[in-house]
C-alpha cells in the first residue's frame, strides 16, 4: 500500500496525545497531525526539550496547536498525574499514539520496582491508556466507527522475546540480555493491542452495546534513525556497527518517514475497520521481518498478560 501524510484529512477539532513527542518518530507524528489542524498534546519528560520541540515545529507550521504534557514513563505516578490533568483540560480525545520507548538499555529498575524497558515501553503506556479510555469511549459514542483510535508502537524486535513470550516468573529478565528484555516489552505492546481490540474494537462487546468503538493498531515503524537506537552500556559498539552498515546501504529511514505508519493508523481515512487489531508493517523493505512470532498471536497469552497487569497495577492503586 501507499500512504503519505499529505493525504490526511482536515483534523480541526480533533485532539491527539503522542508520547515521546519531542524527538524522533514522535516529533514528526506531532508535527504532521498539527499541520492538518489537530490539537496535539506532546508528552515529554523534560519540559525544556518539549518546549523547544514545540517551538521548532511552529517555525514550519506557525498555526500549529500543540501543548506540552509533562510525563516521566519511569515514574507511574507521573503518568497517572499527567492523564488526570489532561482530563481536566479536554472533553474529547480522538487519538492516542503510545510512541515513546527505549531499546536494549542496560539493566535498570525503576522507582516502581519494574525493569526499565518493561515499564517504559509497556506498563506506563498501559496505565496511560487505562486512565484515558473512559474519555475515548465517550468520544467514540458521538462519532462514526474509526473516529477514535489507539496506536501502540512495537517492533520486529518482539521476535527476540524469551521462550514462551512473557516470563511471568521473572519479568525483569535480569539474567538475560538487553535484547530479550526489549523483545518482551515489545511483545507486550502487541498483546495489549490485541486485548484492546477484542474489548473495544469493531465487533467487540463495547461496540455492539453502543458503549463506544475504538480502532487499535500495533505498528512496527521499520529501521528508523531515532535516539531510540542510541547505544548504551556494553551493547553500544556492536549496535553502532550494525547501524553504520544499514546506513551505508540505505536501509534506514529518516524519522519523518518512520512516523507515516503511526499517522496512517491514527488518522488516515483509508484505514478500514477490519484492519483494527492488526500488526502493521506498511512499508515492507529488504531485511525486515514480515511476520509475527507465535506468541504475538497467542490469545491466551494476551489474556494472561492483561490479568497480571491489572492485578499488579490495582495493588499499587495506579488504576
Amino acid at each position: 500500500m501507499t500512504f503519505h501524510p499529505d493525504s490526511l484529512p482536515d483534523l480541526s477539532g480533533k485532539v491527539f496525545i503522542v508520547t515521546g513527542g519531542n524527538s524522533g518518530i514522535g516529533y514528526y507524528t506531532v508535527a504532521h497531525l498539527a499541520e492538518h489542524g489537530a490539537h496535539v498534546y506532546m508528552c515529554a519528560r523534560s519540559p525544556e526539550k518539549g518546549t523547544a520541540a514545540i517551538a521548532n515545529i511552529k517555525k514550519t507550521y506557525p498555526s500549529a496547536k500543540i501543548d506540552l504534557m509533562q510525563m516521566d514513563l519511569m515514574d507511574l505516578t507521573s503518568v497517572v498525574s499527567a492523564a488526570k490533568h489532561f482530563l481536566t483540560l479536554e472533553t474529547a480525545l480522538h487519538g492516542l499514539i503510545n510512541n515513546a520507548g527505549i531499546m536494549a538499555t542496560p539493566f535498570e529498575t525503576t522507582k516502581d520496582g519494574h525493569e526499565a524497558q518493561w515499564q517504559t515501553n509497556y506498563l506506563a503506556h498501559w496505565i496511560l491508556t487505562e486512565n484515558l479510555l473512559p474519555l475515548m469511549l465517550k468520544t467514540a459514542k458521538t462519532l462514526p466507527p474509526g473516529g477514535v483510535r489507539i496506536v501502540n508502537l512495537t517492533s520486529s524486535g518482539h521476535l527476540g522475546a524469551p521462550k514462551g513470550g512473557i516470563n511471568f516468573k521473572d519479568l525483569s529478565l535480569k539474567d538475560s540480555g538487553p535484547w530479550a528484555r526489549y523483545g518482551q516489552s515489545k511483545l507486550a505492546n502487541i498483546l495489549h493491542t490485541k486485548t484492546l481490540h477484542n474489548t473495544y474494537g469493531p465487533g467487540s462487546p463495547s461496540a455492539r452495546n453502543d458503549e463506544g468503538e475504538i480502532w487499535v493498531s500495533s505498528v512496527h515503524p521499520g529501521l528508523v534513525e531515532t535516539n531510540l537506537a542510541t547505544p548504551a552500556g556494553q551493547s553500544g559498539s556492536g549496535l553502532m556497527s550494525v547501524l553504520s552498515i544499514l546506513r551505508i546501504f540505505g536501509l534506514m529511514w529518516p524519522a519523518d518517514k518512520g512516523s507515516w505508519n503511526s499517522l496512517f493508523c491514527a488518522a488516515s481515512q483509508d484505514m478500514k475497520a477490519e484492519q483494527s487489531g492488526g500488526y502493521f508493517e506498511i512499508f515492507r523493505r529488504f531485511g525486515e521481518p514480515r511476520w509475527q512470532s507465535g506468541a504475538a498471536k497467542d490469545e491466551k497469552l494476551a489474556v494472561k498478560l492483561e490479568k497480571w497487569t491489572r492485578q499488579t497495577m490495582e495493588k499499587k492503586e495506579e488504576v
